[in-house]
């Protein structure tokens, strides 16, 4: 009767664990996106602080192209109130 109770406990704390790990793979994920949005962001900086120096309009042109390409990035990330 022992070996029941102890094979059922075991059962449990693997659906535990497997819930656990279920719940932990989207908070991966939104760090990631999270990371990538932040790193998006930080382009997007630099590349508007080199707009607001460039002379050059080639270089205005390739830094507005930059930045635009940067704002579709940025958009078609997920944002904080999609994941919860």
């Amino acid at each position: 009767m022992a070996r029941g109770w102890e094979s059922k406990a075991i059962e449990a704390q693997q659906e535990k664990a497997s819930q656990a790990r279920t719940r932990r793979a989207p908070a991966r994920v939104s760090s990631e996106v999270l990371e990538r949005r932040q790193a998006l962001e930080l382009s997007r900086t630099r590349a508007l602080a080199d707009l607001h120096r460039a002379t050059v309009p080639a270089h205005r042109q390739m830094l507005e192209e930059a930045i635009k390409a940067l704002d579709e990035q940025l958009a078609s990330l997920p944002s904080a109130a999609d994941r919860g």
